[in-house]
């Protein structure tokens, strides 16, 4: 199986706190990926990592086999958290999702008709439709949500990550948000996703990473989503600060998406 992720001796520290530790493994590509591990185990940071949202220590990172993130940025998309976000953005469900298609990822530039259609797509994907031109300040939790991973349909990439898509919505978005995942796999896609269900995980995802500063575990969930490695992961490592820093804080802005990838 190839692999569309290869990361060697990714390490992260926040001042004197060492966030994530000498991170070393390989995703394959066209799975679903759960990210697991407790409150403060640097489940986001990981992903800011991986996409150069924050600093990390001297390692090494490929995409697609050989890749570097420069040359692979086109094929990825990026769901951050909800609460990142500045939802006070003068803007509607629609010219977010345009963001997806347009090169300049604003959506003031012209939009092809093909574009259009993408979008359109896009919206109907997430049921948006109906709230296409709704101001983003007037949506539910759920709705937030979905209108992101709308953007992610309509950029096309080939490899998602998705930091809590679940988190605060409710049972309705989080169906579609499950159904859209199965999706972009049915399609030969790949998706990371930062998640707390434990519960939900074997139904949801057919690959874990269990993560508490170092790798845990990772591998096929029939094969690592165990009691054992749910206890290494949540009881048996000392229990980290609460130390993954929000966007703000490290300095990132998001909507105006400047680090949209």
């Amino acid at each position: 199986m190839n692999s569309i992720i290869t990361i060697e001796n990714l390490s992260v520290r926040y001042q004197q706190t060492l966030a994530l530790n000498n991170i070393t493994l390989q995703v394959p590509e066209n799975v679903r990926m759960a990210i697991i591990g407790p409150n403060g185990a640097g489940k986001s940071t990981f992903i800011k990592a991986i996409l150069n949202l924050i600093p990390a220590k001297q390692h090494k990172l490929s995409f697609f086999n050989d890749l570097t993130l420069k040359q692979a940025r086109s094929k990825i998309a990026y769901v951050p958290q909800t609460s990142e976000v500045n939802w006070h953005f003068p803007t509607t469900v629609k010219d977010v999702v345009t963001m997806g298609v347009s090169s300049n990822r604003w959506g003031f530039q012209s939009v092809s008709e093909e574009q259009k259609v993408v979008v359109s797509h896009a919206l109907e994907a997430m049921e948006l439709t109906d709230l296409s031109n709704r101001q983003i300040s007037q949506l539910s939790g759920g709705q937030k949500q979905r209108v992101f991973i709308a953007r992610a349909i309509a950029q096309d990439a080939d490899l998602y990550f998705f930091d809590e898509p679940l988190a605060g919505v409710d049972m309705k978005s989080e169906a579609i948000i499950m159904a859209q995942l199965k999706e972009f796999q049915d399609k030969g896609k790949t998706s990371l996703t930062v998640h707390h269900d434990l519960n939900s995980v074997p139904d949801n995802f057919d690959y874990v990473l269990f993560l508490n500063k170092e790798v845990v575990a990772i591998g096929p969930t029939v094969d690592v989503f165990t009691r054992d490695n749910i206890d290494n992961a949540y009881l048996n490592h000392s229990q980290p600060n609460n130390i993954e820093p929000s966007s703000k804080q490290s300095g990132l802005h998001i909507l105006g998406v400047d680090q949209h990838v």
